[in-house]
């Protein structure tokens, strides 16, 4: 008796090596009902869950009566941490065979086990098999099935039938539309779920600031922020992290290092984090100062802290200390390259006009040299005015992904910048007769308590009249200012005055129109972004901020953009 009982004990322990368990057992004569499944608990949580399927089988052929109900759960268990599909299939047969199909315990894990191994067609046979052995878990796990499965919709049209819904319903929907990437969706059902006076877990919290720093819109964030400061939710080191991680993709790296500094505990994942946060704004010195500060704590750097690393190098154009803490990762840490840290040394190098040593550097890289790589070189040759390394990059690019606009755009530039007419127009032609795909301009605003999109040359907002008027009034008082446009980014075989009208449309200087219109002087304008910024509106940014008197934070492809008083916090190098 008392070994069963130190069985289920045992059985209890979050992770156990399964050595002590079973000498234990195998000390008892004759196990009874209750130790034989302690047992099979025991062996299910182990590194080798299938032994509890042996042990099963042992049993089973010793005495037939030496199973329950407890039994079966324990060895679902088991198959959905082995992912044996084919070990749960025959547990199934046999819960069918001994009468216990109708208990809701077992249908539960059954229900579970399924969705585990992505099997959700036979996970809602069981769920619909009868319905009157469904309780809130049943319905929850269908619900996690679908989720795994990335059947949003089929997730939401069960959420609403549902008789009744606790925080892990919720959770598994908002979930859902998020890894889905339907990010606005998801924190809509948060708002919703706010709404109903129900009180989110971690996970919910952490998937809401997820979403909103995906989407980078500071309002949404702030919102989940404030629903953790009203419940005085407890800081975890996970919680901290997604709030910096949050507020950096928003704009707000003060904010973001203010929860940072604040913070009571912080791990690796915490650093790094804040030192990627750091590099996107452009203070890379900072970066490099917390890193230096995170090595002295103790802690060891990943891959990740070393991308961070280098793109703070890649942001300022520090080139020596990039190439030192390249070497730093891969000879003191021994930590392989990949394709992220050769980005960023590659984008480092060409910029500061290394463009041979970029090239030297992903001409030793092994494996397959991704075209991104390859993009960044011919944008390091279009700034450098290298037009035969630039063409022979170009041509290869456009080789690899013909639908590329991109490429013919920086390979026309580049022939433009030279002044080689012919060839832009071949460049051009050769972009029609490929049938390039162009990626839409998209920029997100958020203001009045909603998110406005904004795609180059769009009239769909319902005030388009009232934007196209301020953009005149803003070309107006730019052109007093001297300004002029750079129609060097239109590579389309149109006229002059076209081309001005093209690049003056903007998604971005809609975005910025709006934000004039709807927001009181003093208040920052904040725009994300889906492509770099061009040069003339990166220009044209910079004047709206000191004619208008205005902060403006655009989040582009790229990087994050401070405009204020007539500059830019990248300092035009980008």
């Amino acid at each position: 008796m008392i070994m069963s009982h130190l069985l289920a004990a045992l059985a209890l322990s979050p992770s156990i090596s399964a050595d002590y368990p079973r000498a234990i057992f195998h000390h008892i004569q004759y196990p009874s009902i209750f130790a034989s499944n302690n047992m099979i608990r025991c062996l299910a949580k182990s590194d080798s869950p299938r032994d509890s399927l042996v042990l099963y089988a042992t049993i089973r052929r010793n005495r037939i009566d030496q199973v329950n109900n407890y039994t079966f759960p324990f060895l679902l268990q088991a198959c959905s941490k082995a992912l044996g599909i084919r070990e749960g299939t025959q547990v199934h047969t046999h819960i069918v065979k001994f009468g216990f199909i109708q208990d809701i315990y077992i249908r539960n894990v059954l229900v579970h086990f399924y969705s585990m191994c992505r099997e959700t067609e036979n996970a809602r046979r069981v769920f619909d098999e009868n319905t009157q052995f469904r309780d809130i878990v049943t319905w929850n796990a269908i619900l996690a099935s679908y989720a795994r499965d990335a059947q949003i919709d089929d997730v939401k049209q069960l959420f609403d039938e549902m008789p009744e819904r606790d925080i892990i319903s919720w959770s598994t929907l908002i979930m859902g539309y998020v890894q889905g990437g339907q990010l606005e969706k998801g924190l809509e059902c948060f708002r919703d779920m706010r709404e109903k006076g129900l009180i989110p877990n971690e996970a919910i919290l952490v998937t809401a600031l997820s979403a909103s720093a995906q989407l980078g819109l500071l309002g949404h964030g702030q919102l989940v922020h404030s629903t953790i400061r009203s419940l005085n939710f407890p800081m975890s080191v996970t919680l901290g992290a997604s709030l910096v991680d949050m507020y950096a993709k928003c704009g707000s790296i003060d904010l973001a290092r203010h929860i940072f500094n604040e913070m009571p505990q912080r791990d690796v994942c915490s650093w790094n984090v804040m030192i990627c946060g750091l590099a996107t704004h452009g203070l890379g010195r900072e970066a490099l100062d917390l890193f230096e500060r995170f090595r002295n704590e103790g802690f060891s750097p990943v891959n990740v802290t070393f991308v961070g690393v280098l793109n703070s190098c890649s942001r300022i154009g520090l080139v020596e200390e990039g190439r030192h803490y390249y070497k730093l990762m891969t000879e003191i840490y021994k930590i392989k390259p990949e394709m992220e840290h050769y980005g960023c040394m590659v984008d480092l190098l060409g910029r500061a006009g290394f463009v041979r040593e970029a090239l030297e550097l992903i001409e030793k890289m092994e494996g397959q040299t991704d075209p991104v790589l390859w993009a960044t070189l011919l944008g390091a040759c279009k700034v450098h005015g290298l037009v035969d390394l630039g063409q022979t990059i170009g041509n290869k690019l456009i080789e690899l992904d013909p639908t590329h606009d991109g490429n013919y755009v920086l390979l026309g530039n580049i022939y433009a910048k030279a002044r080689r007419w012919e060839s832009v127009v071949k460049v051009r032609r050769l972009m029609v007769d490929r049938c390039a795909n162009k990626v839409a301009g998209l920029s997100l605003i958020e203001a009045q308590g909603k998110v406005h999109r904004f795609i180059a040359g769009d009239r769909e907002h319902q005030r388009s009249a009232e934007i196209y008027n301020m953009l005149k009034v803003i070309e107006s008082r730019l052109a007093e200012a001297g300004y002029s446009p750079d129609i060097s980014p239109v590579l389309h075989d149109i006229g002059e005055e076209e081309k001005e009208i093209a690049i003056r449309a903007h998604s971005e200087r809609l975005a910025v129109a709006f934000g004039l219109m709807v927001t009181k002087l003093g208040v920052c304008i904040r725009i994300v972004k889906n492509l770099r910024v061009c040069e003339d509106c990166h220009e044209v940014l910079k004047m709206i901020s000191k004619v208008f008197c205005r902060t403006i934070v655009v989040r582009d492809g790229s990087r994050f953009h401070h405009f204020n008083e007539g500059s830019c916090s990248c300092l035009d190098y980008w």
